[in-house]
């Protein structure tokens, strides 16, 4: 590699729950630099799963990370070309792409929801995942099946 690898940002926890992982979160489902709106929307989704879930003992903040661990992938294709043949090959995934791309589909499948409120449709598909349901689980699901397909050129791994 010519160029060094860019240093890794840190990024601060959230003000509400101390938690990195929130304001990660954040900065996916932020649009145009705006944080406080994005904050607002993730705290009131994160109400309405702790309103609606009060049967379970979990808090509203361990439900969404347990929502996250359920449309978390551990392998994915990617595609790799040999002999002018191209073959999609499972790879596992890097333990931090891992968190950023459960965090990516679960918010891309919140905005493609029907609800009101951008609140609404993330606590929706919060307690989707967390009930092993929804978009984003059927997403990991899919991920996981192709991979299983292409076992047999897990060989050409790079």
């Amino acid at each position: 590699m010519r160029k060094a690898k860019p240093k890794k940002r840190v990024i601060l926890p959230d003000p509400k729950f101390n938690d990195t992982k929130v304001s990660k979160f954040v900065n996916h489902l932020m649009y145009d630099g705006k944080k406080n709106t994005s904050y607002e929307i993730f705290y009131d989704a994160l109400e309405l799963v702790g309103k609606k879930m009060t049967d379970s003992e979990m808090s509203a903040l361990e439900i969404w990370k347990k929502a996250l661990d359920n449309i978390t992938p551990q392998v994915e294709v990617k595609s790799k070309r040999i002999g002018g043949a191209t073959f999609q090959v499972p790879t596992e995934i890097r333990p931090d792409r891992k968190e950023s791309v459960s965090m990516k589909n679960m918010i891309a499948y919140a905005r493609k929801r029907g609800g009101k409120t951008m609140a609404d449709k993330l606590a929706a598909e919060i307690m989707d995942a967390f009930n092993n349901q929804g978009g984003a689980f059927k997403r990991k699901e899919d991920m996981h099946r192709m991979a299983e397909a292409n076992r047999a050129f897990a060989h050409f791994r790079f």
